[in-house]
């Protein structure tokens, strides 16, 4: 593969991109989405193939990560035949953010198709607040999952935590005790102002990383690590355990200065940035132009141009973007 040309106006080189495989979710997560949502007709998403071509095409740009997201990507008919594509690749890291409700029947596949690591969102361990949060979810089906893709012998596995204060920012201990139990990495993730919600306020319920950390380390002393997971967490250790605890904090510790990804919507739009509009339009190309790798690699190569300096998320819950996290891609 040749070396990265993917370099934007700040000096920052792009190495990392999410890719969303679907827009739909069998979740309703209060942070994520409507309750009632309206997804994207089959047309107007990007084909299997279309997805594979796009993935293809930055790494052979020096792209050395991808993290294929959603919505919930397994619940996209024929995603295990898409992670073997992908995974031939002969990336440096291959991982997947997922609900983790399907892995039960799909991580031993996944991770027989290359998938090396697996990110699975855990907001609470109490099965009514899992249901209040996910509006759809079942607690125990996910950590079956959590189980299936322990047996499938995965890299590395890690639960994400959206916490919210008034939703479940007292169970932050207990979740901490559950990732240690099971040898798992966990990130705590302040609650970002993607989409208009009416189940809560955000500025009142958004709990920052230095809150969190100030409750886990009444518990566990935690000590600062250089782990460099290719994205914005910032991970500690506990002398005791063999578990990470990160953080990953939008709103106290902006992180844009070392930014090094872009993300890929299912319906072809190039977003140069997770709190910014800036985007390029790759579907047009893709269907006008099908199967034209150089004419695809110089679009990504221009899109870099339009990649913003840093994002400016509100510490008061104000929605400056009007896109879903499931819109968006993980």
């Amino acid at each position: 593969m040749s070396q990265s040309v993917l370099t934007d106006r700040f000096g920052r080189t792009v190495n990392y991109v999410r890719l969303s495989v679907t827009d739909r979710c069998d979740f309703r997560c209060v942070y994520c989405m409507a309750e009632t949502m309206t997804f994207l007709p089959r047309e107007k998403i990007m084909s299997l193939e279309e997805i594979a071509q796009v993935a293809r095409n930055f790494v052979a740009l020096g792209t050395r990560k991808i993290r294929l997201t959603g919505g919930e990507p397994l619940v996209r008919k024929g995603v295990v035949d898409l992670v073997e594509e992908i995974g031939s690749y002969g990336l440096r890291d291959f991982a997947m953010t997922t609900n983790g409700s399907q892995l039960p029947a799909l991580a031993e596949g996944l991770r027989k198709g290359g998938l090396d690591r697996l990110n699975i969102s855990l907001d609470s361990l109490d099965a009514e607040k899992f249901k209040a949060i996910t509006r759809t979810g079942k607690l125990s089906q996910v950590l079956d999952g959590i189980d299936a893709a322990k047996d499938a012998g995965f890299k590395r596995i890690k639960l994400n935590t959206v916490v919210m204060k008034g939703r479940n920012e007292e169970e932050i201990p207990e979740l901490v005790e559950f990732a240690r139990a099971k040898g798992l990495d966990i990130t705590f993730i302040e609650e970002m102002p993607l989409g208009e919600i009416s189940e809560h306020d955000r500025g009142l319920a958004l709990c920052t990383s230095e809150e969190v950390r100030a409750i886990i380390a009444r518990h566990h002393e935690l000590e600062l690590t250089d782990d460099d997971s290719g994205g914005p967490s910032r991970y500690y250790r506990m002398r005791d355990s063999s578990s990470r605890i990160g953080f990953i904090s939008p709103h106290s510790h902006n992180f844009c200065s070392t930014c090094n990804r872009v993300r890929v919507t299912v319906e072809g739009r190039l977003l140069l940035c997770l709190g910014n509009e800036h985007s390029m339009d790759l579907l047009p190309l893709l269907r006008e132009h099908p199967g034209d790798d150089e004419r695809l690699r110089e679009a990504i190569i221009a899109a870099m141009d339009l990649k913003p300096e840093r994002h400016h998320f509100s510490s008061d819950g104000e929605v400056e973007i009007l896109r879903f996290m499931n819109m968006t891609g993980g």
